[in-house]
């Protein structure tokens, strides 16, 4: 029987969406998730309510920095791959939650690594993010730009986290791939994100806040492009130590955006703008040339197919929810 896959955060956006896509394709998949209240504990159980009925998926809860909870995991349930994807989110928290983000973000990066260490695991993925590249200054950014200028401490947190998989890969061998995640959206999408956060604001009337004057720019990825683009990762690198970009290779500004946020809902948004926000950053674009040539990557929901296809989701739970 092939190994485990071990999933942390698998409760959360993706996680959840991974984690389903691992069990359509035969896996076992055991789900880690602490279910910490950064954001409404219920909406990450009932992201993995299909799968509790699943054979092939166990739930274990608890924190990724605890070492003997990862000991246990690991010895139990005969993991071959980790999947790490928990961590704090958010550059608006992290100013204000600076050291939590450190002591989860980088600490629990570390035991996980020093547990998959331990126990010889056969791939370790791990989620970063576009905000490592802070404000290098060189859209499209590329997998070999420096990411030394982070500025939030959820960017720094990442970047850092990525330094140890660097360490572990390059001391113990460990198999280590890293994708930076380009704001991903989609059905589940976490309530403070942008666009989550932006479609409830016009459904209710609400005056929506664009930072930048609405000039800035983000390469929104859809849901269902990162879950193949990690399945490309989980499929094809079991050597060394990778950097990947998983985004869609095109910038769309948040004028833009909430137009067709507009079209979708037929209703008129209410728009405020104001300067750039501290951690924010004016630009993300990726550069997708090596995933497309190496994971055979091709991200194919653009956004004037993904906000509607968000929308459904959003109108659906509404009408359940109130």
């Amino acid at each position: 029987m092939n190994k485990a896959v071990l999933v942390t955060g698998a409760a959360g956006f993706i996680g959840s969406h991974l984690s389903e896509r691992l069990l359509s394709m035969g896996h076992r998949v055991v789900g880690l998730d602490n279910f910490d209240d950064c954001y409404p504990p219920a909406i990450k159980r009932e992201n993995i309510q299909s799968m509790q009925h699943n054979e092939g998926f166990r739930l274990v809860e608890g924190d990724v920095r605890d070492a003997l909870l990862l000991d246990r995991v690991l010895s139990e349930n005969d993991i071959g791959t980790v999947v790490h994807l928990a961590a704090r989110a958010g550059v608006r928290p992290s100013l204000e939650q600076p050291l939590l983000y450190q002591d989860v973000n980088i600490k629990g990066t570390l035991a996980l690594l020093e547990a998959s260490r331990a126990y010889g695991m056969e791939q370790f993925l791990f989620a970063s993010s576009s905000s490592v590249y802070g404000l290098n200054g060189k859209a499209p950014f590329n997998e070999e730009a420096r990411v030394s200028y982070p500025v939030s401490p959820y960017a720094a947190s990442k970047a850092a986290a990525e330094l140890f998989c660097h360490t572990y890969s390059h001391l113990y061998g460990l198999p280590v791939t890293v994708l930076r995640l380009f704001t991903v959206y989609g059905p589940r999408q976490r309530p403070e994100m942008a666009i989550h956060r932006f479609v409830k604001m016009v459904d209710h009337g609400e005056r929506v806040i664009l930072f930048d004057q609405g000039n800035a720019k983000r390469d929104y990825t859809y849901i269902d492009d990162i879950v193949a683009g990690f399945e490309a990762a989980f499929t094809h690198q079991k050597n060394g130590y990778n950097i990947f970009n998983l985004g869609r290779g095109e910038t769309v500004d948040l004028r833009h955006l909430i137009t067709l946020i507009e079209e979708a809902l037929e209703k008129k948004a209410i728009v405020e703008t104001i300067e750039p926000q501290p951690g924010e950053v004016p630009i993300t674009l990726a550069s997708i040339s090596k995933a497309k040539t190496l994971l055979g990557y091709q991200p194919r929901v653009s956004i004037e197919e993904g906000i509607p296809r968000f929308i459904r989701w959003y109108l659906e739970k509404r009408e359940v929810t109130g």
